[in-house]
């Protein structure tokens, strides 16, 4: 660890660092656990080229969670944008999910999208995930998702040539009409943003706990599909979420559209078979 970090952190926790060993921390940080001298373990990361407000954008939207008091999210501890940058968290001793993670998982997930937001997107506006995107707020979803995903998707996509000329064409019409698709008409929920199986971390006692979010106020049904699209959650998950907030009818039907910015991000990252299912998700809509 850098001795420039290692002061800054020991000053923002007001103890000293007893060992510091690297550990994962995700496609672009640098992370460790730290032993402080107050028996403490608390698990800290930094990023050498971190765009402006990197980690106090994920603090906060941890807080966020964290407040609705539905699934355990880690407390942080320190954070700080300028050099040296860190986000300083609660650790978790990691476990294995026992037989009753995945239905206490459904049901905390249900009670967190039912908390809410005030509006679709952040107040704050804060940009979110590796393209930053747009989080401006909107009174509708067809607004945000939209203005805030699926546009800004189709100019990154065109920019980079990761998407075919009538696959952006067709993400473009459909940006136009998504108050035509049939969405219900739900209040803002409070999500997640980046619900894939690596963001669910399992302690010891088989609780789940939600880490690196993309938090901001969306259509609930958007974290239940970027749960489907790379798989690690157990169908009770999603039985228990349904049976404590029941999905509007026809939800089945929705979960590509939900999956399209994702799957548009993944195309924009690494091409291959993203790009393909990227395209066959904004068929299904056109």
């Amino acid at each position: 660890m850098d001795d420039a970090l290692r002061r800054e952190i020991e000053r923002s926790l007001g103890t000293t660092i007893v060992r510091a060993t690297p550990v994962r921390g995700g496609d672009v940080a640098v992370a460790y656990a730290l032993d402080l001298d107050d028996g403490r373990r608390v698990f800290a990361k930094t990023h050498a080229t971190a765009p402006p407000g990197f980690f106090t954008t994920e603090a906060t939207g941890l807080a966020w969670l964290r407040a609705a008091n539905a699934i355990p999210v880690p407390e942080v501890l320190a954070v700080a944008d300028e050099p040296p940058n860190h986000l300083v968290l609660e650790w978790i001793d990691e476990g294995r999910p026992g037989p009753a993670t995945e239905q206490a998982f459904g049901v905390g997930l249900a009670q967190l999208h039912r908390a809410g937001a005030p509006i679709f997107g952040r107040e704050d506006r804060r940009t979110t995930g590796s393209r930053g995107l747009p989080n401006e707020p909107y009174a509708t979803w067809a607004e945000f998702y939209a203005n805030d995903r699926l546009l800004p998707l189709a100019k990154l996509a065109r920019e980079s040539h990761a998407l075919p000329a009538p696959t952006i064409a067709a993400l473009e019409h459909l940006a136009g009409r998504l108050d035509r698709v049939d969405v219900p008409d739900e209040p803002p929920a409070r999500l997640h943003g980046d619900l894939w199986a690596g963001n669910r971390v399992v302690d010891t006692e088989g609780r789940s706990w939600l880490i690196d979010p993309a938090a901001h106020g969306g259509h609930r049904e958007f974290d239940l599909a970027m749960m489907r699209l790379f798989g690690g959650f157990g169908e009770a998950a999603f039985a228990a979420y349904n049976n404590e907030f029941p999905l509007a009818a026809g939800s089945p039907d929705r979960v590509a559209l939900h999956q399209i910015a994702p799957l548009v991000v993944h195309a924009i990252k690494f091409g291959g078979g993203y790009v393909g299912a990227a395209a066959n998700a904004i068929m299904q809509y056109r």
